[in-house]
C-alpha cells in the first residue's frame, strides 16, 4: 500500500470529523458570519506565511533536482496565495494592512506553524515533506465536498473556487506523489514516524478551523 492510502485509511475519522464541523458546514450553507470567517482569513494569512518558509527549507533538503524543483515551485505559489489574500479576501472584509500586522497568530495557529516549522528545520527530508502534505490535501478534499453541497449564491463561493481549481488539484497530486516517492524504500521506524507527523498536521487541521469558529484568543 502506498503511504498516501494508508495515512488517509488511518485518518478516514479525523477527516469525516473536519468536514462535518460546524466551521465547514455553515460555510457551505453560507450561514458562516463575516466574523468568524474573517478571523479564519487572518489566521490563514499568518499561516501561509509559515507554510512557504517550511516548503522553502524542505526543497533544501530535497535528495533529486525533480524534488528540489517541485518544492521550491510550491513555496513559490504559496507565498504568491498569501500576497492574492491580502489584495483579495482580507481586502474584502475590511482587513487593513495596519489591522493584519497588529493581530497576532492565534494559540492554535502558532503551535500548528511551530510544529510545521520545528519538522521542517529538524527532521529528514520524508517526515519534513510527510508533516506538510495535510494541508493542502485535506483542503482539496474538504472544498470538493463544500462544492458539492454548497448552497447557491454562497458568499464564499470565491474561496470554494479557490480550493477546487484545476490548478490547485494538480498540485495536490503532485505532492502526494513526491511523498508517496519520499516514502519508498525507508525504513519501517521512517515510514511510521511519517505517519505521526501526518497525523499531528491533521488534528492541527481541525484545530485551526475549530479555533476559527470559536473566535480562538490567546487566555492571558
Amino acid at each position: 500500500m502506498k503511504f498516501s492510502a494508508d495515512a488517509w485509511r488511518r485518518n478516514s475519522a479525523l477527516y469525516n470529523a473536519i468536514q462535518t464541523m460546524p466551521f465547514n458546514r455553515e460555510l457551505a450553507s453560507g450561514a458562516l458570519s463575516q466574523e468568524r470567517f474573517r478571523r479564519y482569513i487572518i489566521q490563514d494569512a499568518h499561516y501561509l506565511g509559515v507554510y512557504g518558509r517550511c516548503l522553502a527549507i524542505a526543497a533544501g533538503k530535497a535528495s533529486t533536482p525533480d524534488q528540489l524543483v517541485q518544492l521550491a515551485g510550491s513555496a513559490q505559489r504559496t507565498v504568491m496565495v498569501e500576497r492574492s489574500l491580502h489584495e483579495g479576501f482580507l481586502k474584502t472584509y475590511g482587513v487593513t494592512p495596519a489591522e493584519f500586522a497588529a493581530a497576532e497568530m492565534s494559540p492554535s495557529c502558532h503551535a500548528y506553524t511551530s510544529f510545521l516549522l520545528a519538522s521542517a528545520h529538524h527532521e529528514p527530508f520524508p517526515i519534513a515533506v510527510a508533516a506538510l502534505l495535510p494541508c493542502a490535501w485535506i483542503y482539496e478534499e474538504v472544498g470538493r465536498e463544500i462544492q458539492a453541497r454548497a448552497a447557491p449564491a454562497n458568499p464564499y463561493q470565491a474561496w470554494i473556487d479557490a480550493y477546487t481549481s484545476d490548478d490547485f488539484r494538480k498540485g495536490v497530486k503532485a505532492a502526494i506523489a513526491l511523498v508517496d516517492q519520499a516514502a519508498t524504500e525507508q525504513t519501517e521506524a521512517t515510514v511510521e514516524a511519517m505517519h505521526s507527523a501526518f497525523t499531528t498536521s491533521a488534528r492541527f487541521e481541525w484545530m485551526f478551523w475549530d479555533s476559527a469558529y470559536r473566535l480562538e484568543q490567546w487566555p492571558a
